[in-house]
């Protein structure tokens, strides 16, 4: 490349005829490619100097601000990158709804609906909360079917695998409502809900952002997984009101026949064209998909970060307010706390998404997984002053709703499309496996130290920081997406 005078107009870094920027020769990034989209040839972008060093590092924060574009699509006029970004977002609207309904009716709003009507049930069958609280270990059953409903939705495509569950779900509402005091009808039901309705979950609808949109990947994904955060926040307070008005059997009925109508509009609005392949295409075989995934480093560096990553997730789903009334905080203020985390959530997934979009992908992971460790090693600490808890809870938040961003994008960008929902469907087994191993491991370290959450906070905490690092080391891992 020509070099030029510094103080006048500073040498473009080297570009293909394409327009892509090639590695730099001075410290060997793609620092285009880099950030998922290409880069514009703009001078002002670059880092390099003629004698071979860097800028300071205040030169680089403009490049990190501005966001990339291309820009032969959206011309020399940096104000259309806005445009162009959600252009794709504009564009497929409709699988984007189908899955944000999907995400707000199925599954995911399982535990909203059931904790809503849960009270009022035990209250008039006499069923004791210990007993009614082994339930949920059956719950185990998802993750050991997780893997088969990522491979069907490779297979079938998101509308028929979900229909599954579209169909399932508002049938065991139903039967919930029919139920006699026999706490093992109730059991039953929820077994038969955690094989079927897992249908209707993330590892089945995300696959309508990754396979729709690709520049705007990241923000389509927080758009889809908010769906349970949203309609949840909506149908809690009214079904509430409904079943204390109406008792839980009226309750149950009413979940059903919201769920029967959402996965009907759901079902349509997916677009027929979303089947993995065309008529008449060749069937891709599991014996050829899952040795290409296990030989992948990259998918036991994901199992590693997702497996340590997930074992503090029982403080947040379980035990989040007997935590903070452990740390002196009053039952009212640990109430108000509480809010924290669901804010941290929603706020997690929005900044990830577009944050993935725009930036290093593996950079943006270790730091969005790695806030909870030090919202972990707070709450251990002796910092127990409100402030400082609501805004160690939040952290823990905001990790657990940029999760589900990242491994979706992630998985998306290493393996592609094709068998995207097949990958998804072995790390959300491994994420629940280790969301059930962390509350052995509590139950564990609170036996050994007098009901004391400290030793599990400092445990887990430490994993968390090993899990996220491990998702730096993703980016040195290659995979042939190809023949993904």
């Amino acid at each position: 490349m020509q070099r030029s005078d510094p103080q006048t107009v500073r040498p473009r870094p080297p570009v293909a005829p394409d327009g892509r920027l090639l590695p730099c020769r001075n410290h060997g990034k793609q620092t285009g490619q880099a950030l998922g989209l290409e880069a514009p040839r703009l001078p002002r972008l670059c880092l390099h100097r003629p004698d071979g060093g860097l800028l300071p590092f205040l030169s680089y924060l403009p490049s990190l601000i501005r966001p990339p574009y291309d820009r032969a699509k959206s011309g020399a006029c940096e104000g259309s990158f806005v445009a162009n970004y959600l252009s794709e977002i504009r564009t497929h609207w409709r699988p984007l709804l189908a899955a944000f309904i999907g995400m707000g009716s199925g599954m995911s709003v399982v535990g909203v609906i059931t904790s809503t009507i849960v009270p009022t049930l035990l209250a008039d069958v006499g069923w004791a909360q210990a007993d009614f609280a082994k339930v949920g270990s059956y719950a185990i059953f998802m993750a050991l079917v997780f893997p088969f409903i990522g491979r069907l939705t490779d297979i079938l495509g998101v509308r028929w695998t979900a229909l599954i569950g579209q169909i399932a779900l508002p049938l065991c509402y139903f039967a919930y409502s029919r139920i006699d005091g026999d706490i093992n009808s109730y059991i039953a039901i929820f077994v038969v809900q955690s094989l079927l309705c897992v249908t209707t979950t993330a590892t089945v609808y995300s696959r309508l952002a990754v396979q729709y949109v690709e520049k705007a990947r990241g923000l389509a994904l927080a758009i889809v997984v908010s769906g349970a955060a949203v309609i949840g926040a909506i149908i809690g307070p009214l079904l509430n009101g409904y079943v204390e008005a109406n008792g839980w059997r009226a309750a149950f009925e009413a979940a059903a026949i919201f769920t029967a109508i959402a996965g009907l509009v759901t079902f349509l609005l997916i677009p027929a064209d979303s089947q993995p392949a065309a008529k008449g295409a060749p069937k891709r075989k599991a014996r050829e998909d899952y040795p290409l995934i296990f030989r992948s480093s990259a998918f036991w560096l994901l199992v590693g970060a997702m497996a340590l990553c997930n074992l503090p997730q029982t403080i947040l789903l379980v035990q989040l307010k007997m935590l903070l009334l452990d740390n002196g905080i009053t039952g009212e203020g640990a109430a108000a706390m509480l809010v924290a985390p669901q804010i941290g959530m929603l706020v997690g997934r929005f900044l990830t998404g577009l944050a993935l979009d725009r930036y290093q992908p593996y950079l943006v992971s270790f730091i969005t997984l790695a806030l909870p460790s030090l919202g972990l090693f707070v709450v251990a600490s002796d910092l127990d002053t409100p402030l400082v808890l609501t805004a160690a809870v939040f952290l823990i938040g905001f990790a657990y709703g940029a999760e589900g961003d990242i491994v979706a994008f992630l998985v998306a960008k290493k393996f592609g499309v094709t068998i995207y929902s097949s990958v998804m469907g072995l790390l959300t087994a491994v994420m629940s496996i280790s969301t059930a191993s962390g509350a052995m491991l509590l139950g564990l370290t609170m036996a050994e130290t007098g009901g004391s959450f400290d030793l599990f906070l400092w445990i887990v905490g430490v994993a968390v920081l090993i899990g996220a690092t491990l998702l730096l080391a993703l980016g040195r891992v290659h995979v042939n997406e190809q023949a993904a």
